[in-house]
């Protein structure tokens, strides 16, 4: 696979493809393999693989109830939502993983903030991110492939992993049951007794003069008995029997296998036949079918073609009354707009009126009711009592002062009179 031979650069590009620059604007014009649309799948089965040899799912799938994610599960939208939580989360445990500590985001972090904390941790172990952060937020992509397996592989270097020769099991071969009277041989038991043969041969060193001999002695007797031999003497019904006696044991029995080549290729032939022949089953009702439905929508189109005749003129006054409808709700729509705007302003008027009746009957009804006057006539008539009521008081105290003065005044008098001494009296002494 083209994909699976690329290696993927950290911007993300594949080593290997043409660059062409630009002679104007001096840009380089990057062109990738047709292959490179699918390298992130290649890229994301390898991580699923480092992730399983990390423990992935007891250490970190158990402990906080996630699903284990698909062999594509990166490569593929599918909620990018919950992709970036687990791209988040995967790329937390694998840089603990790696001998740095790091924070497990939080569902509520600040998505450019985790990311940026991700790509300066994948710096720090000396790799490289030449593409923009946005790429990560979407949680898929070739961009998120990358920084996991890269992630993943600091891992497992920080663990000490290292990959060893893959040691392929010992397939038994199980032996084939050989019937009770032994009639059929093995393929197996043919080839050593072939090779007996041939080391029985090797062993015994036989003389190229005796053979010589052997063989000359033999073409002269052959020569002799070749008159005899014309005429065979066997009864035919013997030979029959002796022939159906030993044919069973001339049957050779090859264990077949599955992963030769030569079963997939009778299986191919007996699938090829297979199919022709249903093929030629099917064929005729897939014609038949065709010729239905190819009959079919001809009558539609004819019943098609009549109704549309038949309703040309029906039709033509719909389209008619369609105009006419459309016109009329363009009118409507002028006319609705007016009487918004009309009602609006009937709307204001009308406030601005119940305020005026609101003014004018509270003065008139201040100027027609009798209530402040009979209060005031009230409040006079209780002032003219207590006037007379004050008056009454002033002249009794009035009388009171006189009376006291008057006393007073008498008292005064007496007390005159008396402190006077008569002189006759005074010289007696």
């Amino acid at each position: 696979m083209a994909a699976a031979a690329a290696v993927v650069t950290p911007s993300g590009l594949e080593d290997g493809v043409s660059r062409s620059r630009g002679e104007g604007a001096g840009e380089v014009v990057v062109e990738r393999g047709p292959g490179a649309a699918y390298h992130m799948f290649v890229v994301m089965e390898d991580l699923v693989e480092k992730l399983k040899l990390l423990r992935y799912e007891e250490e970190l799938l158990r402990k906080n109830n996630l699903k284990p994610p698909s062999r594509h599960y990166f490569a593929l939208p599918t909620n990018p939502g919950e992709q970036f939580y687990m791209f988040c989360t995967l790329a937390a445990w694998l840089i603990n993983k790696a001998g740095h500590l790091f924070e497990q985001p939080q569902e509520y972090d600040d998505p450019n903030a985790t990311i940026s904390n991700i790509l300066s941790e994948l710096r720090s172990f000396g790799r490289t991110a030449d593409f923009p952060p946005s790429k990560l937020k979407s949680g898929y992509g070739e961009h998120v492939c990358y920084v996991l397996d890269c992630l993943a592989e600091e891992a497992l270097k920080y663990i000490g992993f290292t990959w060893k020769r893959p040691a392929y099991p010992v397939e038994e071969l199980e032996e084939e049951t050989v019937p009770e009277d032994d009639a059929e041989l093995t393929l197996t038991k043919v080839d050593e007794e072939f090779v007996e043969e041939e080391t029985d041969n090797e062993e015994n060193f036989i003389d190229l003069n005796v053979l010589k001999a052997q063989t000359y002695r033999l073409d002269m007797n052959e020569s002799a008995k070749q008159e005899d031999i014309l005429e065979s003497t066997t009864d035919a019904a013997e030979w029959s029997l002796e022939v159906e006696r030993v044919l069973p044991q001339l049957k050779v029995t090859i264990r077949t296998d599955n992963k030769d080549w030569r079963v997939h290729v009778d299986q191919m032939h007996q699938h090829k036949s297979g199919i022709e022949s249903a093929l030629k089953e099917t064929k005729g009702f897939l014609d038949k079918l065709h010729n239905e439905i190819s009959r079919t929508l001809e009558k539609i189109g004819s019943r098609e073609k009549y109704i549309n005749n038949q309703l040309e003129h029906l039709v033509q006054e719909y389209r008619a009354a369609q105009a006419q409808l459309s016109e009329a709700r363009e009118r409507y729509q002028q006319g609705n707009g007016g009487v918004t705007e009309r009602t609006r302003l009937l709307s204001e008027v009308t406030e601005e009126l119940e305020k005026v009746k609101q003014e004018m009957e509270e003065k008139g009804s201040s100027m027609t009711d009798g209530a402040p006057l009979v209060k005031i006539k009230q409040s006079l008539t209780k002032l003219k009592q207590e006037t007379v009521q004050m008056d009454i008081r002033i002249g009794v105290v009035e009388h009171t002062l006189l009376q006291s003065k008057l006393k007073e005044k008498s008292n005064m008098t007496r007390d005159m009179h008396a402190t006077v001494i008569p002189e006759p009296t005074i010289g007696s002494y």
